[in-house]
C-alpha cells in the first residue's frame, strides 16, 4: 500500500478509546491502561516515521520504555511538545525519563559580557533536569571560620559569592564538581583561589579559580533583561550547613523587597546558613539572584541579591579590587548618623535649603 494512503489514527483518539474501555476492564489497573496508551502513541509515531516521514534529531524517552523521535517545538518545566510529522504530541514531564535533544543547544545564542555570559533561546526545564546541566557550575567556598556557596560565571574560572562568606579571610578553598564522560561528577578541592574584588555594601565578592588541568570551567548564564514575576518557579543549589549540592525549590514571593536602600528578591525557597553566595535559578537555568540571607524565626522567608546588582558589580570590579596588602581597599559605604529628632531639618522647612541664622551661629567656629 502506498504510504500516503495509510489511514492515520489520532493518538489522542487511541487514549480516549482505551480510557473508555478501562471502565469495563475492572481487572486492569488504570496505571497499566495509561502505559498501554503511551506505548500506542509511540508505536503510531514509529509507524508514521516508517511510512516516509523524515527522521528528526530529538528523542523523548518515556518511563514506559517507549522512545519518540521528532523535533521538540516547545518545552516547559511541566510539559514537552514534540513534532512527529503528522501531528504534535504533548507529554507531562512526569512521564518522561530523559530527552536527547540536538536542536535545543543549536538554538541557544550566548553573549559574553565582561566576565559573565547571558543566553537567548534557553528552554524551560524542571529543576531536576536543570541540576544535571548546571550542577558543575555551583561551588562550595570554605574559609577557616566557615563556609558558603558560589557559582562560576565564566570559563576562565571567575565566580561570585557573598562578601560576608570571605569577610576578613585570605585563605580560601573552593570545592568544585567536574563532569566526567560517564555522566558522574568528580569532587575536587581547589586551594589556589584568588580574591579579586569585594563590595561589602551589596554583599558580593568576586573570586577566581584555577583549573588543575588548565581546562575551561563549566559556567552558568546570568539573566540579561530582568524578567521576574510573583509566583514564578525558582530553585537554589548550594551547601546549607555543609550539605553539599543541595537543591531546594519554591517561588518568588516578591520581586522587590527593600532593606537599607537595596532591593532583594524574596522567595519561599529554603535558604539556610551555607546557602549564602549560591545561585538562585529560574526554570531556564539563568542566574536571577545570589542568595544571601534568611530571617531567623521566620518560615519560608529567603532573600537573594538581584542579578542586576551582580552585573553592575562585575562591570565595576576594579573600583572594589581587593589588595592583599590593604584589606580595606575598595569603596566602603558607611551608615549615615541617626537623626537626633523627629521631622525635617529646620533648613529644609522654608524650602530654600539655607541654614537659619541661629543654626549658622551654632555651627560657626569659636574665636579665641
Amino acid at each position: 500500500m502506498d504510504p500516503k494512503q495509510l489511514p492515520f489514527v489520532h493518538p489522542l483518539n487511541v487514549v480516549s478509546k482505551l480510557a473508555n474501555q478501562s471502565r469495563d476492564m475492572h481487572s486492569v489497573p488504570r496505571r497499566n491502561v495509561r502505559m498501554i496508551a503511551l506505548g500506542c502513541i509511540a508505536a503510531l509515531c514509529v509507524s508514521a516515521l516508517g511510512a516516509g516521514a523524515i527522521m528528526k534529531s530529538d528523542v523523548v524517552n518515556l518511563k514506559s520504555g517507549a522512545s519518540i523521535d521528532g523535533t521538540i517545538v516547545k518545552r516547559t518545566d511541566r510539559r514537552i511538545w514534540i513534532d512527529v510529522g503528522p501531528d504534535v504530541l504533548s507529554f507531562s514531564v512526569d512521564d518522561v525519563a530523559s530527552v536527547d535533544s540536538q536542536t535545543a543547544s543549536a538554538n541557544v545564542e550566548l553573549k559574553v559580557e565582561s566576565i559573565y555570559t547571558t543566553a537567548v533561546g534557553l528552554l524551560e526545564l524542571p529543576p531536576r533536569e536543570q541540576a544535571k546541566i548546571l550542577g558543575p557550575a555551583v561551588i562550595k567556598v570554605s574559609t577557616p571560620s566557615g563556609l558558603g556557596s558560589g557559582v562560576i560565571l565564566s570559563r576562565d574560572g571567575y565566580a561570585i559569592t557573598n562578601a560576608h562568606v570571605v569577610q576578613g579571610e585570605t585563605n580560601l578553598r573552593a570545592t568544585v564538581w567536574f563532569a566526567q564522560a560517564d555522566g558522574t561528577l568528580k569532587r575536587t578541592d581547589l586551594d589556589d583561589v584568588e580574591l579579586v574584588a569585594v563590595n561589602n555594601h551589596i554583599d558580593l565578592a568576586l573570586i577566581r579559580l584555577k583549573h588543575p588541568e588548565g581546562k575551561d570551567f563549566q559556567f552558568a548564564p546570568v539573566q540579561d533583561a530582568e524578567k521576574l514575576e510573583n509566583g514564578q518557579s525558582v530553585f537554589a543549589i548550594g551547601s546549607p550547613l555543609g550539605l553539599e549540592r543541595t537543591l531546594t525549590q519554591g517561588v518568588i514571593s516578591t520581586t522587590q523587597r527593600s532593606f537599607d536602600g537595596l532591593t532583594y528578591i524574596q522567595t519561599d525557597t529554603p535558604i539556610n546558613p551555607g546557602n549564602s553566595g549560591g545561585p538562585l535559578f529560574n526554570t531556564q537555568g539563568e542566574i536571577i539572584g545570589i542568595t544571601n540571607m534568611g530571617i531567623r524565626g521566620g518560615e519560608a522567608l529567603g532573600f537573594a541579591i538581584p542579578a542586576r546588582y551582580v552585573k553592575d558589580f562585575v562591570r565595576n570590579r576594579e573600583a572594589f579590587a581587593y589588595d592583599r596588602n590593604n584589606p580595606n581597599s575598595g569603596h566602603n559605604y558607611q551608615k549615615p548618623p541617626a537623626r537626633t529628632s523627629d521631622g525635617a531639618p529646620p533648613e529644609l522647612k522654608d524650602g530654600t535649603g539655607n541654614v537659619s541664622p541661629a543654626k549658622s551661629t551654632a555651627l560657626a567656629p569659636s574665636k579665641s
